[in-house]
């Protein structure tokens, strides 16, 4: 009896003792947004990034809302351009009302390179920071690639 009372006492030290030890305790959560914000490795030949990028130059050649609303990061943090945009107004209306969408096709027809937390076309942003064009983005959200961005330089609205 003495001997099951010994026995039940350590394996109950040794049950606490285990709990406590950081060890064996899962590392703390790494939020996405921390992998988010890594600089951009070069993803031009991953077949991932090349398959988004196809589904996203056929529905631009459609012109197919729906698809590119699920390619696109929400439309809130989507940058179609530099001031801030009326109210009610879609990057859909704004590249509509601007005849947009052929130079939208041209840009993603463009060779991406990594630059800062994007894949970004043409390879010029990346080297040139006054690059005079139009210019896209897409990174890494949640696990899954979105575009980010189609926008003219820097106040050429």
């Amino acid at each position: 009896m003495k001997l099951r009372l010994f026995v039940s006492a350590l394996l109950t030290l040794l049950i606490f003792a285990l709990a406590g030890c950081e060890a064996l305790q899962k590392p703390p959560y790494k939020k996405k947004d921390d992998e988010d914000k890594k600089p951009m490795k070069d993803q031009a030949g991953d077949q991932a990034f090349q398959s988004f990028l196809g589904r996203l130059r056929q529905a631009v050649a459609k012109r197919d809302h729906a698809t590119l609303t699920s390619l696109m990061v929400p439309a809130h943090d989507f940058g179609y351009r530099w001031d801030t945009p009326p109210a009610g107004e879609t990057p859909f209306a704004y590249w509509d009302q601007r005849n947009l969408w052929p130079e939208l096709a041209k840009t993603l027809r463009e060779t991406f390179v990594a630059h800062e937390l994007y894949m970004v076309a043409p390879p010029a942003v990346a080297t040139q920071p006054d690059y005079p064009g139009f210019r896209a983005g897409m990174r890494i959200v949640g696990g899954s690639w979105k575009f980010a961005y189609f926008v003219p330089a820097e106040g050429a609205q």
